[in-house]
């Protein structure tokens, strides 16, 4: 098994090296000449998509009745590294994401998250920090959906860690609802310091939009414990696949 598990993770690693290394510069000129942004995301889609098919990383959605028409913060947990791409396919054909500023170095993939409206930000500076929310406020505000990762980093026994409140202000700025999501089960797919990528079935649940209209940013506590709450509900009730 672990020697099948390693051959889909090479062949996953070198297909995903290859189509970044093509689709990439092709999705930026899709962006940059012919002002498509909406191609960027569908290329986007079907890296996310072929990288997981071929890990054997299958997944299922309950709650997506419950996600507005209009821009929302998607707050979700953090255990594992298949959480994003398996959130990236599962939540908004368009979602933009607030990240690390450190991941923007990497070759291709910065240009590709600059164009495709991500927004980079810094937690080692307090005043680049605050000028990154504010443009993700301006741009939820344009109607563009966003997902956060409040923990800041995996957790490696699956109880949540302290949430940081950067996404949180940002929401209460744009005045949109903030929706939690629990994902469960993606952890056995790496073990600490593997590379290798084992198939698992990760759950999603989606909750129901905690509004923030009328909150200010004296209120971000409050807002804060609210989201943890439903996601800590939502974990509780375990995976969608039992």
């Amino acid at each position: 098994m672990t020697l099948i598990a390693a051959v889909r993770s090479v062949v996953t690693y070198v297909a995903m090296l290859l189509y970044i290394a093509v689709v990439g510069p092709l999705g930026l000129i899709i962006v940059i000449v012919f002002k498509w942004k909406r191609g960027l995301y569908a290329l986007g889609h079907v890296g996310v998509q072929l990288a997981l098919s071929l890990a054997g990383i299958r997944y299922r959605v309950t709650g997506r009745d419950h996600v507005p028409p209009a821009a929302v913060v998607f707050c979700s947990n953090h255990e594992s590294n298949v959480d994003p791409p398996v959130l990236f396919r599962a939540l908004h054909p368009q979602l933009h994401i607030l990240y690390k500023a450190e991941l923007h170095k990497f070759p291709i993939m910065g240009a590709v998250l600059d164009v495709g409206g991500y927004v980079p930000i810094d937690r080692e500076n307090r005043e680049r920090a605050m000028e990154s929310i504010a443009r993700g406020a301006e741009s939820l505000r344009a109607g563009n959906s966003f997902l956060i990762f409040p923990e800041g980093t995996r957790s490696r026994t699956g109880h949540l860690l302290p949430f940081k409140k950067g996404g949180f202000i940002m929401a209460i700025q744009a005045q949109v609802p903030v929706v939690p999501v629990a994902v469960q089960g993606g952890r056995a797919a790496m073990r600490k310091g593997s590379t290798i990528v084992r198939p698992v079935h990760v759950s999603v649940r989606i909750g129901e939009p905690i509004p923030t209209k009328g909150l200010t940013v004296d209120d971000r506590d409050i807002l804060i414990e609210r989201v943890r709450g439903a996601i800590r509900g939502m974990l509780d009730q375990g995976t969608v696949w039992t």
